[in-house]
C-alpha cells in the first residue's frame, strides 16, 4: 500500500464520528460503508494530500484512486472524485476505459456516482464529445449505477446549454427504467437542460408524460413556471 493511502486512512479514522456514521447510513437506501466524517472535512483531506501527489505521473495517481476505491468506504470514493477532477486538462481518450471501470466495479451509491460523474465525466465528455455514444451504451447495462452515470455525466454541460440532443437521446433510452435512482438521474438531466432549453424539455415531457415515471417527470419540470408544472402533472389520461 502506498504510504499516502495509509496516512489518509489514519486521518479519516481519527476524524470518524459515530453519530455522523449513523446519519450517513440512514441517508442511503442501499447499504454503505463509511467512517462517519463530514463531507467538508473529507474535502479538506483530499486537498491536503493532493498537494503531495499532484506531481506524480497520472498513471500513478490513477493507481492511488484505485486503492482508495477498493476499500469500499464512501469517504475514500469522495477523495477519488476530488483527485480525478483535479486532473482536468490532462485527460486522454484512453482514460475513458479507466473511468468506466471505476463506475462499473466500485461505485455503489448515488453520492459516489454523482460526485465522480458530474465533474470528471462531465469534463471528459466536453473534451471528447465523441464518447457520448459510449454513454448511451451504458443505458443498457444491468448495473443501475452505470445507467445513472449515463445521465448524470452530462449534468454540468446541460446546465450550460450544451448537448441538448444528446441529453434528450439519453432520456429516451432511460425513459421507462424501473429503478428510482435512474429515473431521478435522467429527470435531473432534463431539469438542467431546461435552464437554457425550457420549451424543448417541456415539449419532451408533454409528449412522454403518459409513460414517463412520475419521479422523473417531477424532476424534469422542477425549474419551470407553475403553470407549466401544473400542465405537465395534470392527470387527464
Amino acid at each position: 500500500m502506498d504510504p499516502v493511502i495509509t496516512r489518509i486512512r489514519n486521518e479519516l479514522e481519527g476524524q470518524a464520528d459515530p453519530e455522523i456514521k449513523k446519519s450517513s447510513v440512514r441517508f442511503f437506501k442501499e447499504e454503505i460503508t463509511c467512517y462517519g466524517v463530514k463531507t467538508s472535512a473529507v474535502g479538506t483531506i483530499a486537498k491536503k494530500y493532493w498537494k503531495e501527489v499532484k506531481g506524480r505521473p497520472k498513471s500513478e495517481i490513477f493507481n492511488l484512486c484505485e486503492e482508495l476505491y477498493q476499500s469500499g468506504y464512501l469517504e475514500e470514493s469522495f477523495i477519488v472524485s476530488n483527485w480525478a477532477y483535479a486532473l482536468t486538462g490532462q485527460y486522454e481518450p484512453d482514460d475513458f476505459l479507466v473511468f468506466r471501470h471505476w463506475i462499473e466495479f466500485y461505485i455503489t451509491n448515488w453520492a459516489s456516482c454523482d460526485g465522480f460523474c458530474n465533474h470528471t465525466m462531465g469534463d471528459f465528455i466536453e473534451q471528447y464529445p465523441d464518447y457520448i455514444g459510449e454513454l448511451k451504451t451504458w443505458t443498457r447495462s444491468a448495473n443501475r449505477w452505470m445507467r445513472r452515470a449515463a445521465a448524470v455525466s452530462l449534468i454540468l454541460p446541460a446546465k450550460h446549454g450544451k448537448f441538448l440532443d444528446e441529453a434528450i437521446g439519453i432520456a429516451d433510452l432511460l425513459l421507462t427504467d424501473d429503478e428510482d435512482l435512474v429515473q431521478k438521474g435522467y429527470g435531473w438531466l432534463l431539469k438542467e437542460a431546461s435552464r437554457k432549453h425550457q420549451a424543448v424539455v417541456f415539449d419532451y415531457v408533454m409528449k412522454n408524460r403518459r409513460v414517463m415515471p412520475r419521479t422523473a417527470l417531477r424532476y424534469a419540470i422542477e425549474l419551470m413556471p407553475k403553470d407549466l408544472r401544473t400542465e405537465a402533472m395534470r392527470k387527464d389520461w
